[in-house]
């Protein structure tokens, strides 16, 4: 086949037509969240959780099984973005701010350990699956524990410690982290930097070509 007639092949039809549009919306997925000017991070991350309880119960009231499929990937792009994000970029910096901010840190790394695993397991299972919902529930009853104590107690104290600016630019980075982080669970990986960093950079792009793949709410026509 002439390189010409190849290139005809590839790029005519509704197929292709798809998956360009596919790859056009994942990548504008991928970099929507960025955050705007002159935003805390707590707020930032406060309106990450409701995003995700829209989701989770999105799915619960789903009618269809592919309305299901569609916000249990949005659910999960979510919390696997969210999750490493604090880890990266706000984690740390409880540490480094905050006088008991090692055991806080730590405390809620463990929380998102089991977050992760539940995650992992659901992100694998089919709406038919007996395991689907309960799965699911159990992992928001987890995470909506660790979301109660993350505004109530972190949040609040992290920017009393950091002021305004800092807070802002916190925001800054939190949002363009998101942007080049894992999309699935993967539990295994580290969960600090920088080797998280390096792990998250290698699974990314494999995790966004299988999004390309997958569907989500704002694909249906």
């Amino acid at each position: 086949m002439s390189l010409s007639s190849f290139s005809k092949t590839l790029f005519r039809g509704p197929q292709s037509s798809n998956f360009f549009s596919k790859t056009a919306q994942t990548a504008r997925r991928g970099f929507r969240t960025t955050a705007p000017a002159a935003i805390r991070v707590s707020e930032l991350i406060k309106n990450d959780h409701r995003e995700l309880k829209d989701a989770y119960h999105q799915i619960l009231g789903a009618k269809t099984n592919d309305d299901r499929v569609r916000w249990q990937n949005q659910f999960t792009w979510e919390l696997a973005r969210h999750s490493i994000g604090e880890e990266l970029v706000v984690y740390p910096q409880m540490e480094l701010k905050l006088d008991n901010g090692k055991a806080m840190a730590e405390h809620d790394r463990e929380e998102h350990q089991i977050v992760k695993e539940l995650l992992y397991t659901f992100q694998g299972l089919q709406p038919d699956d007996t395991e689907f919902i309960p799965t699911l529930q159990s992992l928001w009853a987890n995470l909506e524990q660790h979301i109660n104590e993350e505004e109530s107690q972190d949040l609040p104290a992290l920017e009393h410690a950091i002021g305004e600016s800092a807070s802002e630019s916190m925001a800054r980075s939190f949002g363009r982290t998101k942007n080049f982080i894992p999309t699935r669970s993967h539990p295994a990986a580290p969960d600090r930097p920088p080797y998280e960093t390096v792990v998250g950079l290698m699974s990314a792009p494999i995790d966004r070509l299988g999004d390309m793949l997958r569907r989500f709410p704002d694909q249906k026509a």
